[in-house]
């Protein structure tokens, strides 16, 4: 990819929408798992980086308009390939979060909601880095996934209790929204200069 395009400033914009978003969710969560402890104003760091997100939000809305169209033919078929796949990653992340949450309360570990929601998030990555093709998400699912069944573990073998594995998970997971947003202005800022 030598320059940004049109299509490629309107995926930008999306994902760092959505990390933006997920990663103040995540924060919230660990916030909350804080329970009013003195260190929660940590939290806040993850502030910054989503500043920096809405920052390169406007500021490639307003490039936008002046970029070229791809000349890259396009492949109608494929790109509703990929829609309708991605369209099926997350309807399947939905569901995954629904039986995840059901069978912890079910078993009677209703303090694990937090990390199976994790999981299914983390292990939604892979098959959109499959579709996607990007190496990027095999990272982030990788790094979800294992915070998510670390915090799995170290609450069934008490060494976390369940505020703590909270903060765990809220944070791992914020972590991981963060480095992805950054990953997507890092390769904007590449190829807008």
């Amino acid at each position: 990819m030598n320059s940004i395009t049109t299509e490629t400033a309107k995926q930008t914009i999306s994902g760092l929408t959505l990390m933006t978003m997920f990663t103040l969710v995540w924060a919230g969560i660990a916030f909350y798992g804080f329970n009013g402890l003195p260190y929660e104003w940590l939290l806040s760091i993850f502030v910054i980086p989503c500043i920096g997100f809405v920052y390169y939000i406007f500021l490639i809305r307003r490039i936008a308009p002046t970029l070229p169209v791809s000349d890259a033919p396009v492949n109608e078929a494929e790109v509703k390939k990929k829609e309708k796949w991605f369209m099926i990653i997350c309807a399947g992340e939905g569901i995954g979060i629904f039986l995840a949450v059901n069978i912890v309360v079910n078993l009677h570990h209703p303090e694990l909601q937090v990390p199976a929601i994790a999981l299914a998030v983390g292990l939604h990555f892979f098959p959109l880095a499959k579709v996607f093709e990007r190496k990027m998400d095999y990272y982030i699912g990788a790094w979800s996934t294992l915070i998510a069944v670390l915090a799995i573990m170290f609450t069934l073998n008490h060494v976390l209790n369940k505020m703590p594995m909270i903060v765990f998970t809220g944070v791992g997971l914020a972590l991981a929204t963060t480095c992805y947003g950054i990953n997507m202005i890092l390769k904007a800022r590449r190829v807008i200069s």
